[in-house]
């Protein structure tokens, strides 16, 4: 017995210890391996994939039987097949890149840089003329969709379209999105209180867990939402179903309560001002602003 422990011990000896460095380490690695399957299960990478595990799979059983021609053909096509599987999942990668960039903590550093906007904050009369304008457009099954910045910057979206710059009403939402109107077409991009433009285009959704009942409207809210961090209110215009789309997910608001509730928790969880440097004097007149419009 004392033998057997004698060598345990010896064996226990080639293990590497485990330290805070190695720690840290194995849970970003944990963390990694985990995004990047997520984001593969819900792409077209999935496919992808796939295919590599039988690549895989078909060259294990090569070495295992040595075909060394068959080894060395694709040796030599490996190094193509790595570019042009790179320019055919080009829009994938896009995407990953764009997710990775809408994370919380890129968010903080850019705010640190002084790069968020301090006028992204809506009030509470904004929110009532999104509520209104958009149930009132589900009664009647015209659809519409309408895109809320929040920090992160729409500008590319914003050109797109075409410049109102207008106060949010209701009136002007529903006509905007009236039939037959030439601005009806595409989607509204609000900032803060104003209306900044029209007709805007949207990226896509690539996800393959979206419904195939939901149509190209619900798709392109999700899409905006994925890349970036807004929330984007979309009315159908099959059913007049109003839902809201955050964080790739796509929730429906059953009543206007629901709806204004979910609208003012994202106005009172913005600070009005974003731009925090480490210059004293900016920092004190943020807090002078913030406390000014806390007593109007």
């Amino acid at each position: 017995m004392q033998l057997f422990f004698h060598n345990l011990g010896a064996g226990m000896e080639f293990i590497p210890r485990l330290t805070l460095t190695g720690i840290i380490e194995i849970l970003i690695i944990s963390w990694m391996t985990y995004a990047f399957l997520t984001w593969v299960m819900d792409t077209k990478a999935w496919i992808l994939l796939r295919g590599l595990l039988l690549i895989v799979a078909f060259v294990g059983f090569c070495t295992l039987f040595h075909l060394n021609t068959i080894l060395w053909l694709m040796g030599q096509v490996a190094t193509i097949a790595v570019t042009a599987l790179i320019i055919i999942f080009q829009p994938e990668l896009r995407s990953a890149l764009e997710q990775l960039g809408n994370r919380n903590f890129l968010v903080f550093l850019n705010s640190l840089l002084g790069d968020t906007k301090q006028e992204s904050l809506f009030s509470a009369h904004t929110v009532n003329e999104l509520v209104k304008a958009s149930f009132e457009m589900g009664k009647v099954k015209t659809g519409a969709l309408m895109v809320i910045e929040q920090k992160i910057s729409l500008n590319d979206i914003v050109r797109t379209g075409i410049d109102i710059d207008g106060i949010v009403s209701n009136q002007l939402l529903i006509n905007i999105f009236e039939h037959n109107t030439p601005l009806h077409d595409g989607a509204v991009v609000i900032r803060g209180n104003t209306i900044v433009s029209a007709t805007c285009y949207l990226p896509l959704s690539e996800s393959m867990r979206i419904s195939k009942d939901l149509g190209t409207r619900h798709r392109a809210a999700i899409g905006v939402s994925e890349a970036t961090d807004a929330v984007t209110i979309v009315v159908s215009e099959e059913t007049g179903r109003v839902s809201v789309a955050r964080s790739g997910q796509l929730r429906v608001m059953q009543t206007p309560e629901e709806l204004r509730a979910l609208l003012l928790s994202l106005s009172d969880a913005e600070v009005p001002t974003k731009h925090f440097t480490f210059n004293g004097w900016d920092f004190l007149k943020g807090k002078e602003k913030h406390e000014r419009e806390n007593t109007q």
